[in-house]
């Protein structure tokens, strides 16, 4: 049986790749979904045709418990199935410096963001598709500099970056690609959550993309087999700027335009 295993697919960018994936994907035999909000999985398998959405499998849970985990892992090991793509999406971030923010949603953010795709990617690898196998972790342009007002988030997806790039190179001999997606601002519902404690800069919002089209970009680079995959001129630029630009001079250069 060959399978897709999407986290984080109620909403945003794992939402986003879901509905791609549902119509797109002629050869997979399911789909899992795999998110808190079980009522809002159930919806978006409404509107899908019925031959599609009679291949989503809903897995609802927090996948940051051991519960849902080991349910997985469990799954995974009775019906052993072929993965031919795995989508680490599930993740979140909250504004505001490292003084303000309480210790418990700094924790929640390394815990969902980090550790539960490191071992999300782990309990999938012995399953992915050998040859054709994908791994897509979603990052974000965050992970090219550390961000002052937005550190813990910075660092988590500095480490997905740095992770999935290193285990690209370990599994190639597997003929299985991981890509990191490190878009800027996607207008999701991302930053009504994050701006709980601060505000989004002014010069994110005006470089905002549309989920869709950071979606299918993330999916013809990891068909490509590209380690990263970066939306937008802006974003590239990003990426150069905060390899050869020092930090401090960046991070006042971004406070000029708060």
């Amino acid at each position: 049986m060959n399978i897709c295993i999407i986290t984080g697919a109620s909403s945003g960018m794992g939402r986003a790749c879901a509905e791609i994936m549902a119509m797109s994907l002629k050869k997979a035999d399911e789909i899992w979904l795999i998110a808190r909000r079980r009522e809002r999985l159930e919806e978006f398998c409404k509107g899908l045709p019925s031959d599609k959405a009679a291949k989503i499998r809903i897995i609802d849970g927090d996948i940051t418990g051991s519960e849902i985990l080991e349910s997985i892992n469990s799954r995974l090991s009775k019906e052993n199935p072929r993965i031919m793509f795995l989508v680490n999406a599930a993740g979140f971030g909250k504004i505001g410096s490292v003084a303000r923010l309480s210790r418990d949603v700094q924790e929640r953010m390394i815990k969902l963001n980090a550790e539960a795709l490191l071992s999300m990617t782990r309990m999938c690898i012995p399953y992915m598709a050998e040859g054709t196998g994908r791994i897509i972790n979603f990052a974000s342009a965050a992970a090219f500099l550390p961000q002052p007002g937005f550190a813990v988030y910075a660092a988590t997806k500095s480490f997905v970056l740095s992770f999935s790039e290193a285990l690209d190179f370990e599994l190639s001999k597997r003929g299985i690609s991981v890509t990191a997606v490190c878009p800027g601002p996607v207008r999701t519902e991302f930053f009504d959550l994050a701006e709980e404690y601060g505000r989004i800069p002014v010069y994110k919002k005006l470089v905002m993309a549309r989920p869709e089209a950071v979606v299918k970009k993330a999916l013809r680079d990891s068909v490509k087999r590209k380690p990263v995959s970066v939306y937008g001129i802006t974003m590239k630029g990003l990426r150069v700027l905060g390899a050869v630009v020092p930090h401090r001079l960046i991070f006042k250069i971004m406070g000029m335009f708060k």
